[in-house]
């Protein structure tokens, strides 16, 4: 496929040259024309109010109004933030008074008294259907896209702007690496909110592809997911690894009944060897990418696809490096490491943000200055082995027990290996010692069993544990087993770690 220069005239030449081709479907054909037409009178209107270049808060869900939306506030100078509907108050009020936007766009009712719609969903359809159209600018590539604001450590979300051209290097790269044909069908479940989205969502327009929406009612109700999975007529999938182990659970999620599904991408969270062998079984002839990248660096930096060899390992590599992009891995000095050697994984390269929304504090952190290049650091662990970079943890997820440094994410994978175990998430139980400090008193596992004969959960426990023991060391077998249904997963559809956390410490 041919390289793009420019998003916004890329998608808008689909509506001149196709216009009646779709590029949404959610039941009702949207086409590129509509697209088109929608983005430019909104654009128009936004232009014609003479706004503070702030960026404008866009809420909703997955309806078609979105795209529109977030086009028309790039069309007219701003970068928008996308935030999913359900958000809790007081986290959509942080976000409010931080990025102090120009307008705020509700195409859904959400929960705040201190945050007023400018706009809503029927003044929306008034100005998509009336708003004169002017001439427009073009849009820069220095100009902010979209700003994503992630979870942060102190609690305060931090807010990640890509710009065009960072959204253009990541663009590009996937068109060339993963992608197998232009007008291909996506799948769209992630939301907006979450960056996974946009694995699907600008490759797709800029390719004259259609995206095919899965709302969280239908995500939310396993009899209706199934149902309507078939129906979908996907060629790219695009989702984490947990959505799809849950996909998984349904017989008929397999090639058989979804022939045309030719394509699966995966970030945002680890993909674990045990879910990309069953999704394998069942796809037996289709392309399985492993991708990986924090939203500061635009979505993802690196794809494999999945082969024998790769699924024989406890852990999967984690790909190849786009080939504008560098990254280092680095000592606790940030001195860079010899191949093979473990240490922290830094990003440079044209899709890494420039730093965090008005946060020069948390960026002065985050992005540094190494031979005069700007790098991220991911506080990701991880090494280089022939070209491939492996994944070995966050480095903020590893725990000192009884004065064994180890990483939990390294027990999930083990876990996930037990013949007993469907799926697996390992979280520390605290206790504070007299000085204050909270050590870690034991490990706790909970545990989505596969169907067994086990006569009670304490036998399972302890067959578990047996072959366990076999793998890891004996400090990393965790004390305790809860077992569930399914491991709760967040908004973004990835394992709610936090959650499990405040299960076994108290708190939230």
């Amino acid at each position: 496929m041919k390289k793009i220069a420019n998003l916004i005239q890329e998608i808008d030449a689909w509506g001149e040259k196709a216009p009646q081709l779709v590029c949404y479907d959610n039941g009702i054909d949207h086409t590129y024309k509509e697209l088109l037409e929608k983005s430019n009178r909104l654009a128009s209107y936004l232009l014609k109010c003479n706004l503070s270049l702030r960026p404008i808060m866009i809420i909703g869900q997955l309806s078609f109004e979105m795209l529109p939306s977030f086009l028309g506030a790039v069309k007219a100078g701003h970068g928008y933030i996308p935030i999913e509907a359900h958000t809790p108050k007081e986290r959509l009020e942080m976000i409010y008074d931080q990025a102090k936007p120009a307008l705020v766009i509700a195409l859904e009712d959400f929960s705040s008294t201190k945050i007023k719609a400018d706009l809503n969903l029927t003044d929306l359809n008034n100005i998509f259907s009336k708003e004169e159209i002017i001439p427009l600018p073009e849009v820069p590539l220095e100009q902010d896209f979209y700003i994503i604001f992630t979870s942060g450590t102190t609690g305060l979300p931090k807010g990640v702007p890509i710009n065009q051209r960072n959204l253009l290097s990541f663009v590009n790269w996937e068109m060339k690496d993963l992608l197998a044909a232009s007008k291909e069908r996506f799948l769209a479940q992630a939301p907006f909110s979450f960056d996974l989205s946009v694995m699907s969502l600008y490759p797709a327009l800029v390719s004259g592809g259609c995206l095919v929406p899965l709302e969280k009612k239908v995500t939310d109700n396993f009899k209706l997911l199934f149902e309507k999975l078939p129906t979908l007529n996907l060629n790219v999938w695009v989702s984490t690894p947990s959505f799809v182990e849950i996909c998984l659970l349904e017989k008929t999620f397999n090639e058989k009944y979804l022939p045309q599904l030719k394509t699966f991408l995966f970030c945002g969270e680890e993909f674990p060897v045990t879910t990309a062998k069953k999704l394998q079984a069942a796809f037996p002839t289709a392309r399985i990418f492993n991708t990986y990248g924090p939203t500061e660096t635009t979505v993802a930096i690196t794809q494999v696809a999945l082969n024998p060899t790769f699924l024989k390992g406890n852990r999967l590599p984690i790909g190849f490096l786009k080939e504008d992009t560098e990254v280092f891995i680095v000592n606790e000095f940030l001195e860079q490491v010899k191949e093979g050697e473990s240490g922290e994984i830094l990003i440079s390269g044209p899709s890494v943000a420039e730093g965090y929304f008005e946060n020069p504090a948390k960026t002065k952190e985050a992005f540094i200055q190494l031979n005069g290049k700007t790098y991220y650091r991911t506080k990701d662990q991880g090494h280089f082995s022939n070209g491939l970079l492996w994944y070995e943890g966050r480095l903020d997820l590893q725990v000192k027990l009884h004065g064994f440094r180890l990483e939990l994410e390294d027990v999930d994978q083990n876990l996930g290996q037990v013949s007993l175990v469907k799926s697996a998430c390992t979280v520390a139980k605290y206790k504070k010692s007299s000085n204050g400090i909270s050590q870690v008193q034991q490990l706790v596992a909970f545990v989505v069993p596969e169907k067994n004969n086990a006569s009670s959960e304490f036998s399972l426990t302890q067959e578990i544990k047996k072959e366990l023991g076999e793998k890891v060391m004996e400090y990393m077998v965790p004390k305790q087993f809860i077992y569930l249904e399914a491991l709760p997963l967040t908004p973004n559809g990835k394992v709610d770690r936090k959650s499990l956390s405040a299960t076994v410490n108290g708190g939230s």
